[in-house]
């Protein structure tokens, strides 16, 4: 239990199973065997940095291999334990089920302060690390498939892939056996932004049902929606900065760990980005109006609440004082068991964890069979894409001179027109048709059935019950 006898986060995951599992025609045994942890390794290593050994803490949690290989990143942060392990990896089993990339939940996390070590530290610190999992089989391209998390990024990824490599020198398809690599090491493009570009098309997706919106209170486009952001790391910050200069949010407050910034007329995304990386903080931020504490900036006036950092932030202590009427999750757990009973009550719209913030497993989906193919997506096609277009533009322009019709294509479509589908292209076209199918998943079932009121067990309940088929189909 946590504050004020709060469920943990791993108690809440389960509360929340436990919610959608009551509504489903489950079998008490495949109820468990999807519910239990199926194994964490807990390993403990030394390293010889700055004249001394020094020993971290690290763990790699698979929650179901119902499919394999197993996915889920790695984080690198302080609070890393067991228990917050073991309730992501299951968050990975239901995210990856929801929608429908064919991999079972695993997580990884490391005990350290990445800013207390520096590069070459910490190079040294991740492929000992990766060594201890690679030579159990939790790092494979065919059985556990890491990914970035908190704390860590497309560098450590090149590292982990490696250092799987140095190990195993005639694994042809070595590089998958972890995703979010930089594209110069066999990464994709849109890997970075992809999460928070999966927040930006479920908001969309959201919104293109006036039924749903009706739920939430709220009516028209995204354009003029007043946003709060929580956390202006990776997705945050993408996620604010695609809702802001495409959709034509006004992002009112950020809120980060050294404080908040405000304002009613909002707020440039980008400048605050680039002072934050400058200052190593958002204090001192000319454009705004700034608070010590921003804790209290999340129960601030908006239409739509992202929580983006870390979980429980929005808790019993505070839930009833939340204002948005819309909250999409772009952390994993950031409303605890306890509030999302209150928000519900107050009649607060969710858009899941599970759900909101699985553009980075998609796009990792689409990284790995990108490194088992061996070829770039639109390699094969772009250019035969461009001549068949050329081919209709220029039939048409002939048909147009040949009759003396008198117009032209203008050179803005044609320009669109003639260019042919590159791989980032191609990520977002897939990205964005996952996320509107997954959510029409949940949908379905929050529309048509009486007994669920809301969309996160909605997606629980698509989730398990696919994760059942899953298994029944192995003979459970």
């Amino acid at each position: 239990m946590n504050r004020n006898g709060e469920p943990s986060f791993r108690d809440s995951v389960d509360l929340m199973f436990n919610r959608a599992v009551r509504l489903m025609d489950l079998s008490p045994g495949l109820e468990q065997k999807i519910r239990v942890c199926n194994s964490t390794y807990t390993v403990r290593f030394g390293v010889r940095l700055r004249g001394k050994i020094e020993t971290f803490t690290g763990y790699r949690s698979v929650h179901s291999e119902h499919m394999e290989p197993v996915k889920g990143g790695i984080r690198y942060a302080l609070s890393v334990n067991q228990d917050e392990v073991e309730a992501l990896a299951a968050l990975m089993t239901y995210k990856c089920a929801l929608v429908e990339t064919p991999f079972g939940g695993s997580k990884g996390g490391l005990c350290i302060d990445p800013r207390a070590w520096d590069e070459h530290e910490l190079e040294q610190i991740t492929r000992r690390f990766a060594y201890e999992l690679i030579k159990r089989d939790l790092i494979h391209p065919a059985q556990n498939v890491p990914a970035p998390d908190m704390g860590t990024g497309e560098r450590e990824m090149a590292w982990i892939a490696d250092q799987y490599m140095r190990m195993n020198t005639t694994d042809i398809n070595g590089r998958a056996c972890v995703t979010g690599k930089p594209p110069h090491a066999g990464g994709i493009q849109g890997r970075v932004e992809a999460t928070g570009r999966g927040v930006q098309y479920a908001l969309q997706e959201f919104f293109r049902h006036p039924e749903d919106m009706a739920k939430a209170g709220l009516t028209g486009g995204l354009e003029g929606k007043r946003v709060i952001v929580q956390g202006l790391g990776n997705v945050g910050y993408h996620a604010a900065k695609f809702l802001s200069e495409e959709d034509g949010c006004k992002i009112t407050a950020i809120i980060e760990r050294d404080g908040g910034l405000q304002s009613d007329t909002g707020l440039d995304v980008e400048d605050v980005r680039q002072w934050m990386m400058k200052q190593g903080t958002i204090k001192g931020y000319p454009s705004a109006a700034f608070t010590e504490n921003g804790a209290p900036l999340l129960e601030g006036e908006c239409d739509i609440l992202i929580p983006a950092a870390m979980e429980g932030v929005i808790h019993q202590g505070n839930a009833a004082n939340i204002k948005a009427p819309l909250i999409i999750e772009a952390a994993n757990g950031p409303i605890t068991f306890g509030a999302d009973e209150i928000l519900r009550e107050k009649g607060v719209v969710i858009i899941p964890d599970m759900y909101a913030n699985a553009g980075g497993v998609t796009v990792s989906y689409f990284e790995w069979v990108k490194n088992l193919s061996h070829i770039r997506f639109g390699r094969m096609q772009r250019r035969a894409e461009e001549a068949r277009s050329r081919l209709l533009v220029e039939e048409l322009e002939r048909l147009s001179a040949d009759q003396h019709l008198g117009w032209t294509l203008s050179p803005d479509f044609k320009e669109k027109f003639l260019t042919g589908s590159d791989e980032l292209a191609l990520v977002r076209s897939g990205l964005d048709d996952t996320m509107r199918t997954a959510y029409q998943a949940m949908r379905e079932i929050w529309h048509g059935r009486g007994d669920v009121d809301d969309l996160r067990t909605a997606a629980y309940i698509v989730s398990i019950g696919r994760v059942a088929q899953s298994y029944r189909s192995k003979g459970l």
